[in-house]
């Protein structure tokens, strides 16, 4: 059975989805939206989400290109922040529609902070 909320009328991700909330994109499909966490905990930290609002990540319809395509986030993200150390974090009580957490460890170089610079960085490495 597939957990979902209503539409996601509501939720912050479907409209950052609809382009009611900015953010710096650095993947998307037909399926799925890559981008920056507005709080990173080291540069380039990725949510990377399905675009049709499910609860939680085990509920989403492909989840092997979602996979796919973490995979590839995590892997431009060692290249473009020269580390091998890529966490992931798969929770999903921050916010109610599902979400994957991509980033590299806190002891990269870099501004956290730098928005523009860091999604044109994983964007060019992807």
């Amino acid at each position: 059975m597939t957990s979902k909320i209503s539409d996601g009328a509501s939720c912050i991700f479907c409209k950052i989805i609809r382009g009611e909330i900015p953010s710096h994109k650095v993947y998307e499909d037909k399926d799925f939206l890559a981008f920056l966490d507005i709080h990173p905990h080291a540069p380039g930290h990725t949510q990377v989400i399905p675009k049709k609002h499910v609860r939680w990540v085990w509920d989403v319809e492909n989840v092997g290109k979602y996979f796919e395509i973490v995979r590839n986030i995590a892997q431009a993200q060692r290249k473009a922040f020269d580390t091998d150390w890529i966490l992931s974090k798969i929770v999903g009580d921050e916010v109610p529609h599902a979400h994957i957490w991509v980033f590299p460890n806190d002891k990269v170089k870099g501004d956290k902070n730098d928005f523009v610079g860091n999604a044109e960085k994983i964007h060019s490495a992807l």
